[in-house]
């Protein structure tokens, strides 16, 4: 059996998406519908050979600890510079330790913190849609679903370079910069959400892989993608409420921005679920997401400069 055409994995993952918002919306419990949930399944649906697609269980087991540990977090310490990195911190340990290819599960971490979300029913209720994920991963697998040999496979090894976990440390201190900066700027904006959670997994792909992530080499392209999937979100909750029909028309649209773009970011995918699981969403959030861009952008520039330096200077030396 092959891959399923684009349309129909696009499709799918929007009634997907829908399934989830109407399990958030019928028990009360917004974050249910987490919105990384909308960048694992696109991934895992259209790439069935992919890095994410082949690590089932760490697509239940890592949003899940990261979850917990962020939701303590938030029980004992406010938000700021000191909790932001312990929380990011403990992610991008968890992941590294266990090998893990999921790096949304930092934005599982760290959006308890963020939106002030306390309730210990928020870590298992990540299971729902993971769960599903999982499931259709496994299924698909033995159900022996190939990847369609098209001129995109290059890309395909890229995207899986991409997703798996970061060979080496070198890259943490720009990393680390990058997260201070973009702290001290939302609390100077008063906006918080300048580190939006997405971001985090977005810098952290990039400066982990910054010889081959798609997006590094096309800021500008990234922070249109992120800017208007966050302004599509906060359209689709303002006009059709925080549903099922809502939040599979963010989706869909998210998809073709990044699809017009030709810019395979599936964090993008989450920024434009965001607003569904935040109290107020406004249009004060795809400014704040571009301002958080710029900031991440400008850091990993300089450390993708820095680092071709230190290799530059290395082979001289042999």
């Amino acid at each position: 059996m092959r891959a399923p055409p684009q349309w129909v994995v696009e499709a799918s993952t929007a009634l997907y998406i829908g399934l989830i918002a109407l399990v958030a919306q019928a028990s009360g419990y917004f974050y249910i519908l987490f919105p990384e949930l909308g960048a694992l399944g696109h991934d895992i649906l259209k790439r069935p050979r992919g890095t994410w697609a082949r690590a089932p269980l760490m697509v239940v087991l890592t949003p899940l600890a990261t979850a917990g540990v962020g939701t303590l977090i938030t029980h004992h310490l406010p938000y700021g510079l000191t909790s932001v990195l312990l929380d990011v911190g403990f992610s991008v340990v968890a992941i590294t330790v266990l090998r893990s290819p999921i790096a949304p599960a930092i934005s599982a971490g760290l959006l308890p913190l963020t939106l002030g979300i306390r309730s210990f029913w928020y870590p298992p209720s990540l299971l729902i849609g993971t769960g599903v994920l999982a499931c259709i991963a496994v299924l698909r697998n033995r159900m022996g679903v190939q990847a369609a040999a098209t001129i995109a496979s290059d890309r395909d090894r890229v995207d899986d370079e991409v997703e798996e976990a970061p060979a080496t440390l070198s890259w943490v201190p720009f990393f680390v910069l990058f997260l201070i900066l973009a702290i001290v700027a939302g609390d100077l904006t008063g906006w918080r959400l300048v580190l939006f959670p997405p971001l985090v997994v977005i810098g952290f792909e990039a400066f982990a892989h910054s010889a081959v992530c798609p997006w590094a080499a096309r800021p500008i392209a990234l922070g249109v993608a992120c800017g208007l999937t966050a302004s599509v979100g906060v359209l689709c909750v303002s006009l059709l409420g925080t549903g099922p029909v809502g939040a599979m028309c963010s989706i869909l649209a998210a998809i073709a921005i990044v699809r017009a773009l030709d810019l395979h970011v599936p964090p993008a995918l989450a920024v434009g679920l965001l607003p569904f699981v935040m109290a107020h969403p406004n249009f004060q959030f795809p400014a704040a997401v571009l301002l958080g861009i710029t900031i991440e952008t400008a850091v990993f520039l300089g450390w993708r400069r820095f680092a071709r330096t230190a290799h530059a200077r290395a082979r001289s030396r042999k």
